[in-house]
Order: structure tokens, then C-alpha cells, then sequence
């Protein structure tokens, strides 16, 4: 209870004075997390449109892995990156390894399939309701596709947020491909697993509640942007 209370209180502390250590971490963790997301959802949501409106012979198998791939263990993710990106590996050669361009690639990698999964949820149900007319206005693939994402675009929100969640709280594998270097690599994630490990609990808490605060604000700021609220469809 006491290094709750300990925690609670450094995080207010290092916030309202706007700790120089703690603004580069946070916003080292935030530019990760967000270019991981915008990759991420680049990939992701075409991918989603076109197994809801076309039919190919490897689409459940597709389905079925991407499903599969949402419980996909990032510490694999972070190993498997690893080794493409060494020296060793096929694209040693670009210098990526232990960079935040690595931390970012690990993310999209993880967050790809939780993305693709919902948003296709989200899209076969709002394919069923659209069909009919498409079919009949004899539109190609590809207005089909961008006639869902438009028109399901609140619901691809969620799926997005959800990425973002998981991104943003992600570890083990940045941890990997990272390597918690300071001033360079470090993010709120691995700062916390660090101070644990040094016993300084207090900080580590207190570097949790921030993380919390961060991914909360970004939430409710993506949420306001977009005029969820404002239109009733929270």
C-alpha cells in the first residue's frame, strides 16, 4: 500500500513539473505507438474490406490466420524480427536493429491481425447490408472497399483503438528489438520493467500511472476528434 501511495505521488509530481526524463520517454513511447497504428491500419484495413467482399479459395484459411495470429506471443514477434534485422539477417544491412524504426516494426507486426480481425467482423456485417446495391450499381473491388471503410469508419475506430491499446502497453518484444537503450530506445513499457528489476517501485508505478494517463487521453482525444459523442453514436 505505501508504494501505491509512493507511486501516485511521484506521478503527480512528475507530471505537474513536467520531468524532462519522463516528457522524452512518454513522448518517445506516443511517436512509437502512433506510427506503429498508422502503418498498422494502412495494412490492416484493406485487408479487412477485401475478405469481406471478395471470395478466393484461401479466404477462411486467411481468416482463420488472422484470427489465430491476434494471440500471437510478442516475445516471438520480437525474436523473429530480431533475427531479420542482425547483422546475420536478410536486412542486417539497413542498420535497424536496436532503433526506434525496429520498436515500430515489431508493433505493426503484433497489431496487424487484432486490427484486421475486428474491422472484418465490423465489415461482413455491413457487407450483408450493401451487397445488393453495389452489386447492382456494378462498382469495381476496389469502390466496394473503400464504400465499407468510409461508411464503417466508427466501428473501424474501435478496432483501431484496440490496436493502439495493445501496441502502446506491448513489451517483450520491443524490449527485443529495442534494447531499453537510453535516450534512444527507452519507453514507458521498458522503463518499468527496468525500474522493477532495480527494486525502485515507487518510480515504476509511478511511470505505470502515466502510461495509463497517456493511453486514456489518447482515447477520449481520438474519440473527440472524430465527433463520436457529439453525433450519438458513442
Amino acid at each position: 500500500m505505501v508504494d501505491l501511495w509512493s507511486g501516485l505521488s511521484q506521478a503527480f509530481w512528475l507530471v505537474v513539473t513536467l520531468d524532462a526524463e519522463l516528457l522524452e520517454i512518454a513522448l518517445r513511447s506516443l511517436r512509437v505507438t502512433l506510427s506503429a497504428l498508422v502503418v498498422a491500419c494502412l495494412i490492416a484495413l484493406p485487408l479487412a474490406g477485401l475478405l469481406a467482399v471478395r471470395r478466393f479459395r484461401l479466404r477462411r484459411a486467411v481468416i482463420a490466420m488472422l484470427n489465430a495470429l491476434m494471440g500471437l506471443p510478442p516475445v516471438v514477434v520480437g525474436l523473429v524480427v530480431y533475427v531479420f534485422l542482425s547483422r546475420s539477417g536478410p536486412l542486417g544491412v539497413l542498420g535497424l536493429l536496436f532503433t526506434p524504426t525496429a520498436m515500430i516494426i515489431a508493433q505493426v507486426v503484433i497489431i496487424v491481425p487484432l486490427i484486421a480481425s475486428i474491422a472484418h467482423q465490423s465489415l461482413r456485417e455491413l457487407w450483408q447490408e450493401y451487397h445488393d446495391l453495389l452489386i447492382s450499381m456494378n462498382v469495381t473491388q476496389g469502390q466496394k472497399i473503400r464504400t465499407l471503410l468510409w461508411d464503417a469508419r466508427r466501428a473501424l475506430l474501435t478496432a483501431a483503438l484496440a490496436g493502439f491499446g495493445r501496441a502502446i502497453g506491448e513489451v517483450g518484444a520491443i524490449m527485443i528489438v529495442g534494447g531499453n537503450i537510453d535516450h534512444a530506445t527507452r519507453v514507458l513499457t521498458t522503463a518499468i520493467a527496468l525500474e522493477t528489476g532495480k527494486g525502485d517501485f515507487g518510480l515504476a508505478l509511478a511511470l505505470g500511472f502515466v502510461l495509463i494517463g497517456l493511453a486514456i487521453t489518447v482515447n477520449i482525444a481520438i474519440h473527440w476528434l472524430s465527433r463520436t459523442e457529439r453525433e450519438g453514436n458513442w
